[in-house]
């Protein structure tokens, strides 16, 4: 039995790569974040250049309180262990009736991470359903390891390079996971998973959290940097962040914007082109 997670939703995240649902805040709790995420979109235009939410915990006070969020880490410490660093974040928005999808893919491949001691906590501000185009994954596929990718860059694919797992995934085996606003799932990092278009009349809006374990490693370029979320860190594998002191912050867009540039280095390491969308 764990903090937040029983002893069957800690098997089944082990021998099938996921566990869902997992409630993490009540719903009003989730519309204020849904409120604070869109005043945020509204400020700026839209997509923030080079974010469109990674890192997004360095510049907006909402992302760095919900990634410490005490019930999410609980939830992440139950398969994870109690030492956890936020690597990165991304937002997965849909809008109602858009062709925006998620192809098959596994979200270790172009991360450059050294181990699989890495999990994405997939919060829902809005409902993910059938409809809306909610995650789908397919159990155990965590044990086929790295899997060969194709970049498409396709422009409605949500996915940093667009790319796809280049082999064919059997649709039959996926098992949606639909996630009511303040519920999330965990996924393991090799786990292929997808998700399709919003077919509904309200937005799709998911935070993913990359927590990792201190002892995993960079090894796509120079040392990389995370925030220490809980426990401590006697590695030294990651610079640690400083989450913003109020949103847009000066010192924090500095520093957002150096670690942004090491960030693409990594993401795009041997691409041809990038898309305009930067979600990973």
């Amino acid at each position: 039995m764990g903090k937040m997670l029983d002893q069957a939703a800690i098997d089944r995240y082990h021998s099938d790569g996921y566990a869902f649902p997992i409630r993490v805040m009540d719903s009003a709790d989730a519309a204020s974040f849904r409120r604070r995420f869109e005043a945020y979109e509204t400020a700026n235009g839209g997509w923030y250049e080079l974010s469109k939410g990674q890192k997004l915990y360095l510049l907006q006070t909402w992302v760095s309180d919900l990634v410490q969020h005490p019930k999410v880490l609980d939830a992440v410490e139950d398969v994870l262990g109690p030492d956890i660093l936020c690597w990165g974040t991304s937002l997965f928005v849909k809008d109602a009736q858009n062709p925006s999808f998620v192809s098959w893919h596994q979200d270790a491949t172009y991360w450059g991470l050294d181990r699989p001691d890495v999990v994405t906590a997939w919060i829902a501000l809005s409902p993910a359903t059938l409809e809306s185009g909610c995650m789908k994954v397919i159990p155990g596929s965590q044990k086929w390891q790295q899997i060969e990718h194709r970049d498409t860059l396709a422009k409605e694919n949500l996915l940093t390079r667009g790319q796809e797992m280049a082999v064919e995934v059997n649709e039959e085996e996926a098992v949606a996971m639909p996630l009511a606003p303040g519920e999330m799932s965990l996924h393991h990092v090799l786990v292929a998973h997808a998700s399709k278009p919003n077919e509904s009349d309200d937005r799709r809006i998911g935070v993913a959290i990359r927590y990792v374990a201190p002892h995993v490693r960079q090894i796509n370029g120079d040392k990389d940097a995370a925030l220490l979320c809980r426990g401590s860190d006697t590695h030294g594998n990651f610079i640690h962040e400083t989450p913003p002191a109020a949103d847009m912050d000066a010192a924090a867009r500095a520093e957002h914007a150096r670690i942004m540039a090491f960030r693409q280095g990594v993401l795009y390491k041997g691409v041809a082109g990038k898309p305009a969308h930067t979600a990973v």
